[in-house]
């Protein structure tokens, strides 16, 4: 497998808070994909572009739907994930999208709601077996959203992955959780885990790029964590310790 993959890809993790105007938010985060046109991997907090705005979720929804299609025309060889709030049929959803060579190449629903939050008053959850990895470029990833870091039956249908994206709304005072979960994910699994936490006052930062061994790249005064995904770490890792 990996002889099909570059050794390293550059990766940045984006630590933003959302302005109530979804369209500042957008026009941020073309911004930063501008500036990071180096990178190959680029992961945006959960929901960024419009929060939990449950007053408006139809709006929402729709703001959604049209920033999916200006975004699929900014990313061509890079990869871009994200969450957003979409509408499908009478229900609404939080839709974790992967963009690349200007195409949603990947979807995934999240499937469990945080109830603390009210997520399953207004959301509808995704079915669980619809997580599992899947490839981009000979490159196995798998997403879990959030609140679905706590669940170990949902560790288990991420195995396998090089990469394992989080995109996230979490909040500060269960910071430390966080960052316990994150790093064991990517130890556990001797991958990478690529965390994008929301910035805004309450919640936890924490953004980070976690290599197999458990070192971290973070740091909560930037909007930006950037750092290298070594896959030669990953297969040195998985040889000297072998989980048979």
């Amino acid at each position: 497998m990996f002889s099909r993959i570059p050794k390293t890809m550059d990766a940045v993790v984006l630590q933003l808070p959302s302005k109530k105007r979804y369209q500042e938010n957008l026009d941020k985060l073309i911004e930063l994909i501008g500036e990071h046109r180096d990178k190959q991997i680029i992961v945006a907090p959960e929901v960024y572009l419009t929060a939990y705005d449950y007053e408006h979720l139809e709006t929402a929804a729709m703001f959604s739907a049209n920033a999916l299609k200006t975004l699929k025309k900014e990313i061509d060889e890079q990869i871009l994930v994200l969450t957003l709030i979409l509408k499908e049929g009478d229900e609404y959803v939080n839709q974790a999208v992967v963009i690349h060579k200007h195409k949603v190449v990947y979807r995934q629903n999240k499937v469990k709601l945080f109830k603390l939050g009210d997520e399953d008053l207004y959301l509808q959850p995704g079915r669980e077996k619809k997580i599992k990895p899947f490839e981009i470029d000979g490159v196995k990833y798998a997403l879990l959203i959030c609140f679905e870091l706590r669940f170990k039956e949902l560790w288990k249908r991420v195995e396998g992955a090089d990469i394992i994206v989080v995109p996230a709304r979490w909040g500060k005072v269960r910071k430390q959780h966080l960052e316990i979960l994150s790093r064991a994910l990517a130890v556990m699994n001797q991958c990478y885990l690529l965390l994008s936490n929301s910035a805004d006052s309450d919640m936890a930062r924490s953004s980070a790029i976690i290599a197999p061994n458990g070192d971290t790249v973070m740091d909560d005064s930037k909007k930006a964590i950037e750092g290298t995904v070594d896959f030669r770490e990953i297969k040195k890792m998985r040889r000297y310790i072998v989980m048979d």
